[in-house]
């Protein structure tokens, strides 16, 4: 039976995944292996991976293969996501980790992020999924794709990710005053607004989202409302709700908050203010939370569940 694996290079960890397609299930997990990073910390000034950020790349890169020999084969695709991607030294961080490793990472374009994400999300959302609108917030970029079939009609790639934010905004992951408050969702909307054709919520479609980043603020939601609520599914006014309180406390606090992660409490406050500013911009009052983006969609090309279009994936470099 055939078998596919993507390992994800990303800021915070390096993560194999191996499925097989069988009837009644698309996808079927077959091993998992997951090396934590913490691959911010290692940036200088210029976005460049220092010494021991490429090292450490290196170690989660051979750790997650090593954990099973047989997958040095085709049916594996390496890639990192924009924290290399964007990186100045990205060529010299990807021959080192060749050299050490054995294995070449690829690194996809921003545009084909957002579309892999909208294949993924397509075939989360089921056949009779209508209008989609697909929302993902990473690190270093925000990725939009909106359509009808199985491919996207619209993708954009934007600089406004939670890493990227939190770094030129909110030293240390937190925020000075409520005038910072505003100067950031006001240059949030203002880099939205001025993208040409953003896609929007339509009446009847479905907005998804599709990254740790609303996952996490969806949790919290769950936990702080005093009414029922469900973690797959994000209202425009808990997000706001979150905001506040996320805003109100160190990163050490927020990381003891229902949802928040350890290694993502820093930029949380970044992701609630660019996941707000996505859902007003977009026209979108809530949010489903949908558990497949990138990585899932270059597993089901591979397998052939989801039509790859001519001359995808597009590469950098």
């Amino acid at each position: 039976m055939r078998q596919a694996g993507v390992l994800d290079v990303g800021c915070h960890s390096a993560l194999l995944t191996v499925v097989r397609r069988r009837p009644g299930a698309v996808l079927e997990p077959v091993f998992s292996r997951k090396v934590r990073l913490r691959l911010h910390e290692t940036l200088d000034r210029k976005g460049r991976l220092d010494k021991v950020g490429v090292r450490s790349v290196e170690r989660a890169v051979a750790e997650a293969v090593a954990a099973d020999p047989r997958l040095r084969g085709p049916e594996v695709f390496a890639f990192a996501t924009s924290v290399i991607r964007d990186a100045p030294n990205r060529d010299e961080v990807i021959a080192r980790v060749a050299r050490a490793t054995g294995t070449r990472l690829r690194v996809l374009t921003g545009e084909e992020e957002a579309r892999l994400a909208y294949v993924a999300a397509r075939q989360w959302a089921g056949p009779t999924a209508g209008q989609l609108l697909v929302l993902d917030i990473g690190g270093g970029t925000v990725e939009i794709a909106s359509g009808t079939r199985d491919q996207p009609r619209v993708v954009h790639s934007l600089p406004l990710g939670a890493r990227r934010i939190t770094r030129d905004w909110l030293s240390g992951g937190t925020v000075p005053s409520r005038r910072r408050l505003a100067e950031i969702r006001h240059h949030l909307r203002q880099s939205l607004e001025a993208v040409p054709g953003l896609p929007q919520a339509e009446r009847g479609g479905r907005v998804l989202a599709c990254s740790k980043t609303f996952e996490q603020l969806a949790r919290l939601a769950a936990a702080q409302g005093r009414t029922p609520s469900t973690r797959r599914r994000l209202t425009l006014s808990q997000l706001r709700t979150s905001v506040h309180l996320l805003a109100d406390a160190a990163p050490s606090h927020r990381a003891k908050l229902p949802g928040i992660s350890r290694h993502r409490a820093e930029q949380s406050l970044a992701g609630s203010l660019i996941a707000e500013s996505l859902m007003e911009v977009c026209g979108a009052k809530s949010v489903e939370i949908c558990p497949w983006s990138t990585r899932e969609g270059l597993l089901l090309e591979h397998l052939g569940v989801a039509p790859t279009p001519v001359g995808r994936p597009r590469l950098v470099g």
